[in-house]
């Protein structure tokens, strides 16, 4: 295999605004801040550098504008190890940005999509062989939806696939997806809202019919579900900065440690480990842990 990990998703500038008003004042009104950031963002981007930084040969495959912001975006990731030869630059539109406001350890997420919705599975390249293949942000790039499930199903790696949040609510159109994805990974708010169910537990039993859910629970830790046993951790104490980012570190910490031939339960740890680490720092990635941090 060219790849340990092949990355399909999304990338963009994140503006990271901390200590934001709940309401910002309209009118024209200039309101102070605590701090302002301009860092990499993007599900699929942070994933791929985390990834990298555990040690993984990790390519990203993904659209961003022919503009600053994806020249931003391409140099980040080409500086912390991510193959990046296979991500399209689109000169017809231009690349996602993202302003996040955050409010202690809460924080509201404002995206423009830019070439985000141009994304398809036709845009990775055949001749690119990863032992396992991510996807993320699958709401956010709707051209993803028909041809993942194919392309799962018939790709040479195992799969793995973080919708995050859906904007318009419905969290519809994954059942096909999930039953040929391999690892589920999305937080306890996305499992309830992909589910239905009333319970995190529940929703992990649903979802363990079809594929291996692996959910994320805040400083609950997080549980999965394999061969019908249901496995928790919990999370690893730390004084968090920011967690912008943190479940993205989280699923490059579980993606890692089961390319290192690690089981379930143990890969479970080092991405509960992961995942809290990178909360140290401002951004997705300026404090992503390496693979001895990770296990230490």
């Amino acid at each position: 295999m060219d790849f340990d990990l092949l990355v399909v998703g999304d990338a963009n500038p994140d503006v990271i605004v901390a200590g934001a008003p709940r309401v910002p004042a309209f009118g024209q009104r200039e309101e102070l801040v605590e701090a302002g950031r301009l860092t990499l963002g993007g599900s699929g981007a942070i994933t791929a550098c985390g990834a990298a930084r555990l040690g993984l040969r990790t390519a990203f495959a993904g659209r961003v504008g022919d503009d600053a912001a994806g020249r931003f975006v391409l140099g980040e990731l080409e500086k912390r190890g991510v193959d990046v030869s296979s991500c399209v630059v689109d000169p017809g539109a231009e690349t996602a940005l993202t302003v996040v406001l955050t409010d202690g350890t809460d924080r509201a997420i404002l995206t423009a999509t830019g070439c985000l919705d141009r994304l398809t599975v036709a845009d990775i390249p055949d001749g690119l062989r990863a032992a396992h293949v991510h996807v993320s942000s699958y709401f956010l790039q709707p051209g993803l939806g028909s041809g993942l499930a194919e392309y799962f199903r018939t790709v040479a790696s195992t799969t793995s696939l973080d919708t995050n949040d859906d904007p318009s609510g419905r969290w519809k159109g994954l059942d096909e997806l999930l039953a040929v994805t391999d690892y589920f990974l999305p937080n306890d708010r996305e499992a309830l809202a992909v589910t239905g169910a009333a319970t995190v537990e529940e929703a992990a039993a649903e979802l363990a019919r079809i594929t291996t859910p692996v959910i994320k629970c805040g400083a609950d830790g997080a549980l999965a579900v394999r061969d019908g046993a249901v496995i928790r951790v919990p999370a690893t104490p730390a004084r968090v900065v920011d967690t912008v980012g943190a479940g993205d570190s989280f699923n490059a910490g579980f993606l890692a440690a089961r390319a290192r031939g690690l089981a379930v339960r143990q890969s479970l740890a080092v991405a509960a480990k992961a995942g809290t680490l990178s909360t140290r720092a401002a951004g997705g990635t300026a404090a992503q842990p390496t693979w001895e941090e990770a296990t230490s």
